[in-house]
């Protein structure tokens, strides 16, 4: 059994014309920063795929600071207006290519991240709070998840 956990990139500041650039907020930082631990203590992910949006890199760097990653991508495939099932195909490819990584972190952006959960586990389609993370129990021989829930900073 793998584990998968699809986060939310902390707060950002407002809409922009060119959306890939906006950043993270001080909350959004310290979000980001929170639920780093968070992933630590309760999972200890080991792979990583990151929107390239500026916001999610800087949510992933700040997570980075308290887990080791042995795999790490930035994915274009997770931006807002990528394609869920694409992403998910790519997801069940690498965790096929890397068997011994258990647990799986995405961090990326609404909607893709509710429409992730969706494909994984048809029915379930929750709204992510900035910097949420759902976790998500996939079985690679099976191509079966279920759904365990939504973890949402405090900050």
């Amino acid at each position: 059994m793998k584990t998968i956990l699809i986060m939310r990139h902390g707060e950002a500041g407002p809409m922009q014309a060119d959306d890939a650039a906006r950043l993270l907020t001080e909350r959004g930082k310290t979000q980001a920063t929170e639920m780093g631990k968070w992933l630590f203590q309760s999972y200890q992910p080991s792979a990583i795929l990151v929107s390239p949006y500026a916001r999610a890199q800087q949510t992933a760097e700040a997570v980075k600071q308290s887990n080791n990653f042995v795999f790490a991508e930035t994915c274009n495939d997770v931006i807002p207006s990528g394609s869920a099932s694409f992403a998910v195909d790519y997801l069940e490819t690498l965790i096929s290519m890397h068997d011994e990584i258990d647990n799986w972190l995405i961090v990326a952006h609404m909607p893709i991240v509710s429409y992730m959960v969706d494909q994984l586990v048809p029915g379930e389609m929750p709204i992510f709070p900035t910097a949420g993370v759902a976790v998500i129990e996939y079985c690679p021989k099976t191509h079966k998840s279920s759904y365990k829930g939504l973890h949402s900073p405090i900050s």
